[in-house]
């Protein structure tokens, strides 16, 4: 990242009041770099300009925080590459972050990316989520991958706690989903509102 590149990203990260870290912003630096690099051979997302990037991965993930921070356990569901569940990894050292997802390439890289951050609060399962069966469940089970909500809690229930709860991150209103509750956010850098819904697991 250039200058210009690491000022957007700290801007942004004051912007939804969150306080920069230096290391944090090393992390997410070296986290781009090597998203950007593996992605000329891996093809993990459409968005290769930096500072894209920096708007709809790394501040998209980074406004999760404020609603996990009671969690000591999440499982990121169809992590891809990374989003939410490495940012989350990285800005919440004492939180436990799996990362869930089917596609071995995808796993590949989220397995490198912990080993070079050195992120020992992470770890990463390449199954479908319907066969992932735990020792422990999960406080929060977070995805951004599932275009339907409904069907996020019915293939992932049986991670959470009683007492635990759902985040679905949107981009645009979804069905009506019982327990529910829509919460706006704004993205620096990014016009649209994006939604988090997180549902009780009652």
């Amino acid at each position: 990242m250039t200058d210009e590149q690491i000022e957007l990203l700290i801007s942004g990260i004051k912007e939804l009041g969150l306080i920069p870290d230096k290391q944090k912003i090393v992390q997410l630096t070296k986290y781009t770099c090597l998203l950007q690099k593996w992605n000329k051979v891996y093809s993990l997302t459409a968005i290769i300009k930096t500072n894209h990037i920096i708007t709809h991965h790394l501040l998209d993930g980074l406004t999760v925080v404020p609603y996990i921070l009671e969690a000591n356990k999440i499982i990121d569901i169809g992590s891809g590459m990374g989003v939410p569940g490495i940012i989350l990894a990285i800005w919440n050292p004492l939180i436990q972050v799996r990362l869930l997802d089917s596609n071995q390439k995808k796993c590949t890289f989220l397995k490198q990316v912990i080993i070079e951050l050195g992120l020992n609060n992470a770890s990463v399962v390449c199954t479908r989520v319907e066969k992932h069966i735990p020792q422990q469940k999960f406080d929060i089970v977070i995805s951004r991958a599932f275009a339907s909500t409904q069907l996020f809690i019915k293939v992932a229930r049986h991670l959470l706690v009683e007492n635990g709860y759902f985040i679905a991150m949107k981009s645009k209103p979804d069905e009506i989903v019982m327990n529910s509750l829509q919460i706006k956010v704004k993205i620096p850098g990014i016009n649209d509102e994006r939604l988090l819904l997180k549902i009780e697991n009652l």
